[in-house]
This record gives C-alpha cells, structure tokens and sequence, in this order.
C-alpha cells in the first residue's frame, strides 16, 4: 500500500475519470476517493485552483481533513515543483517526522523556493526551474526564509501600556532597559494606544530591538506591524486566525498564538504558527477573566505539539525556575510583563530575571 500520492487539481481529476475540481470543496471530495482506492494518505495540491489567491492544499489521513494554505507565488519559474514536494516529504520521513508534519515541512520549503526564484531568469521558455540551493544562496536582502530562533523565547518580555502610565515611562523607554537587561524578544502590547502612536512608538522600538539584535513583535495588530516591518506578530483565539494572519505576512515573519488546550496548539500547527505562548499558568491581574491552567495544563499543551512554546501568565522572580523545570522538551522559556514592566527598575529586574532562567 501507498504511504502517501501528491496530485494536482488536473492530475486528481485524472486519476477520478475526468472529474472537474473547481474549490476546495471539490479538492476534499477529490482527497476522500483518491483515498479510497488505496493510498494511506493524500495530498491534493491546490496552486493552480481557479480564482485562488492563495495556494491551498488538501490533505487527508483517512480520517481527518487538513487545508494546508499559503499566499501564492506569481512567478514562471515553478518547474519541478511537484517533484520536489515529494522528496522532500520523503527526506522528512525519513527523519521520523509525521506525514502531516512531512508535508507541511515540505509546502514550507516549495513556498521558500519559490519566493527565493520568483524572478530568476533560466531558458527563453515559459516556465522556468526553480532554485533548490536557496539555503546554500541565502542573502540577507532577498531571501525571506523565516529566521525564527526558538531561543530567543527564553525571556520573552511583554510591555503594557497601563504599567508604563504608572511609572512614567514611554513604551521606548521600557523596551530599551529590558533588551539592556537581556529580554531575548519583546512583543508590544499596547491595547489603548492610539493607531498613529503605537505605529510611530513602534519604529523607534524596532530600531532599538534590533540593535541589540532583539526580535519585535506587534499583539493583534497585524497592520501596525505591516506599516513597521515588525519581525512578526501575537495573536491570541479571538484574534486575526493566524493563519489569514500569515497570509497577509508572507512566510519570512514570525507568528506565535495563545493557546490553552492540545487542540489549539493544533490547530496554530496546522495554520502555520513558529510558536506558542501558552497560560496563564499562574493567577495574573494582567489580563481579565484570563483562566488559569496550571503547571500540568502546560506541560499537556507542550507534550501534544511539537512547535516552541513560552510559558506566560503570572511568572516571576519566584516561581521561573519551577516553570522551566517542567521537563518539556519544546518549551523554550518564559514571557513576562508585570515581572518586568511593573517594577522600579526594568534593567535590574530583567537581569535578574535573566540569570535565573539561563
């Protein structure tokens, strides 16, 4: 028995008689035949769906349905895309990893190729070879592979707004001594501020960050970090999906979600989270009506995906090491915001905070 097939639209509709497949509704029904004449798993691909911004793929286990979905790439050099899907799902096999996390591996490599070569020009033909040697050809200013480091998660600061009213601080201010102090990345959180001001406190933020080599996250607003070219963004379950939000990003930002359950941290798997931020672990006042999880609460969420994980909600001084003695594998350290941003000193604090968790 086949471990898995990899049709396209036109492809499938061979295999199924002639078939049209018009949607992606079409594709799962297209998915669930294929299936039944055999194959373990079946991946429809979707890049050329008619009337498809994005390049939607269906994929099915025999039991579930997973849409797989990225922005499309326009570019003629899209020759050998199909082969090169299939080995790299191969190559993830054999690795150990999962069919789905196979697959969604390799839709995550053809979507980097095909944005490395989009306007390469090899041959006088009408389609052209994409670049399978981007990681060897990386550049800094054309590629836009995600760079996410699950590292940087270690301390992981979280400003607020209302805790820099209170000590008299700008947001600039507060970032600064806590990236000073050894914040390893910084999300700006500021739910009251205004539109033009986040966007412009924002810039000056990035620019710090960034000179201490500091990735910048925006909370929610997705069209604040578009206008400042933030490194990515937070969203939370009642925020912009994370996957239209990675849609609107393109595959090179990073893009972490709130989750309090194994089923969320599935599904910011599946719509193509780096990480999750997942509490609150301990009782905070930060956040109203924030339900508390617990320590085993966590390790669940850590034990059931295999995505980079923070842990957040009432940690401090007191109680980090306990947090990071958790035993998960995939959890990379702690986000903090009262911790840090409501105290006197943010750079004492931070060190401190710091050291403990190293």
């Amino acid at each position: 028995m086949t471990d898995i097939v990899t049709p396209n639209i036109k492809e499938a509709s061979v295999l199924l008689g002639g078939v049209p497949l018009k949607s992606v509704s079409d594709m799962r029904t297209a998915a669930k035949l294929i299936h039944d004449l055999g194959p373990r798993n079946v991946l429809v691909k979707g890049g050329d769906l008619p009337n498809s911004l994005d390049a939607i793929d269906v994929f099915f286990d025999g039991e579930e349905f997973y849409e797989l979905c990225s922005p499309r790439v326009n570019t003629r050099n899209s020759h050998g895309t199909g082969c090169t899907l299939a080995s790299c799902i191969a190559a993830e096999l054999a690795k150990g990893s999962s069919m789905l996390s196979a697959v969604k591996t390799a839709k995550h490599f053809i979507e980097a190729a095909l944005d490395y070569s989009r306007d390469m020009t090899i041959g006088n033909g009408a389609q052209g070879p994409f670049d399978h040697f981007l990681a060897l050809n990386i550049n800094q200013s054309s590629c836009r592979l995600n760079r996410f480091n699950p590292n940087d998660l270690l301390l992981y600061a979280v400003t607020d707004s209302a805790m820099n009213r209170k000590w008299g601080r700008s947001i600039a201010e507060a970032v600064k001594a806590a990236v000073e102090g050894g914040a390893t990345i910084v999300q700006l959180r500021e739910k009251d501020a205004e539109t033009r001001d986040f966007l412009e406190a924002a810039k000056v933020c990035l620019e710090i960050c960034h000179s201490y080599g500091v990735p910048l996250l925006i909370n929610d607003r997705i069209d604040v970090a578009l206008a400042c070219d933030a490194d990515g963004v937070h969203v939370g379950q009642s925020d912009m999906p994370a996957r239209l939000a990675r849609t609107l990003l393109g595959p090179e930002k990073i893009i972490g979600v709130s989750c309090k359950t194994p089923e969320q941290a599935h599904q910011a798997w599946i719509d193509g989270a780096d990480y999750i931020g997942c509490g609150g672990v301990y009782p905070t006042n930060t956040k109203a009506n924030n339900r508390t999880i617990g320590l085993e609460g966590l390790k669940e969420v850590c034990l059931a995906s295999t995505l980079p994980v923070v842990a957040i909600g009432g940690i401090g001084l007191s109680n980090a090491r306990e947090v990071m003695k958790l035993g998960a594998p995939n959890l990379n350290g702690v986000a903090v915001v009262s911790a840090l941003f409501d105290r006197e000193c943010i750079l004492t604090e931070t060190r401190n905070l710091h050291a403990l968790v190293s």
